[in-house]
């Protein structure tokens, strides 16, 4: 652990964050199983390991995956900065959900978060999708209620289009965004990267390892009934076939920088953060404790500037969808 990773960077309405979160979805079995205590362990030693960004939504395992971040905040709730969402809603399974971003939908999920997180504030609450039948602006005033009421602390968006955040902006101050971010999911840089960089908010990128894709380990043979990728467009073993080239040279590059693929993906993010003078916290999820290591240390890597101008070249040549719903990400309303 150096002093490097673990310094806490601004993210927007002065929320400070380590420079890497823990994505906690994985948390639950979306991305194969994982026993509870097996995912307290892990996410424990994230924080043990200086993270204290800690991201969760009441979806994530139909509210498991709070509730094991409800077993470690009974002794480290001052150590994190902890993150949820609401607005998708259960049932119909992943690319087949619905959206709810009204006032009453606001003011019961919080409630229902705070109970399974077992703590009276959360530090970020995230509109998860932008509903299409509430205007932000109503959804923002909502959260702002919650701000005033000490609830939530900071407001965020996820896969909220440029012209959104602009909006929601002008209700409350937006901290942090979060949409899908890596080097072969690119379409936030067209629209929604200006926005957040105008108006000061921090981006965390969430997927930033395309769901392992980017490790070389993805192994669609090893996958169980309860996982959630074959879900998606960029899974189908078509796209899979047509986007190998794609991995090798990610895997290529990585063996010239002398880093692991996983590294070299989060290195690539903290390397644009840097180019954009933009505040960059990627919330990685793992199931184990050996890849969180893996994963911290890519914060003090620095890639060769041939090394960013191959994984440049990548994104334009994938075969796929990065969404199941193209309207449920930012890109498929810009």
């Amino acid at each position: 652990m150096t002093e490097t990773r673990t310094h806490l960077i601004e993210l927007g309405d002065g929320l400070r964050v380590s420079r890497q979160g823990y994505g906690g979805m994985s948390l639950s079995d979306v991305y194969g199983p994982v026993t509870d205590d097996d995912a307290l362990r892990t996410l424990t030693h994230a924080v043990d390991a200086g993270v204290t960004f800690v991201d969760t939504a009441n979806i994530y395992g139909g509210g498991r995956s709070e509730r094991t971040v409800a077993r470690l905040l009974r002794t480290r709730r001052d150590q994190v900065q902890l993150a949820s969402k609401f607005g998708i809603l259960t049932g119909g399974g992943i690319g087949r959900r619905g959206i709810r971003g009204d006032r009453e939908y606001v003011r019961e999920q919080i409630e229902l978060s705070l109970s399974r997180l077992g703590t009276d504030h959360l530090d970020l609450y995230y509109q998860h999708r932008v509903d299409p039948n509430v205007p932000i602006e109503d959804t923002v005033g909502a959260l702002a209620e919650l701000v005033a009421e000490g609830k939530i602390l900071h407001i965020g968006l996820s896969e909220a289009t440029g012209e959104e955040i602009r909006r929601a902006a002008t209700v409350h101050p937006i901290a942090a965004v979060q949409t899908e971010w890596s080097i072969v999911s690119r379409d936030v840089e067209a629209h929604v990267i200006p926005a957040v960089r105008d108006l000061g908010i921090g981006f965390v990128p969430y997927s930033p390892l395309s769901r392992q894709w980017l490790t070389g380990l993805f192994d669609a043979a090893a996958l169980t009934e309860g996982d959630g990728r074959p879900k998606f467009p960029r899974f189908a073993p078509e796209a899979l076939a047509a986007n190998r080239p794609v991995l090798a040279e990610v895997l290529d590059v990585a063996r010239d920088a002398d880093v692991t693929p996983a590294q070299l993906a989060l290195a690539w993010l903290y390397d644009k953060g840097r180019a954009l003078d933009l505040p960059v916290a990627p919330i990685p999820g793992t199931r184990f404790t050996e890849r969180v290591d893996e994963n911290l240390a890519a914060a003090d890597i620095a890639l060769a500037p041939e090394h960013v101008a191959r994984l440049d070249a990548l994104a334009g040549r994938v075969v796929g969808a990065r969404s199941a719903n193209p309207q449920w990400v930012s890109a498929g309303r810009e």
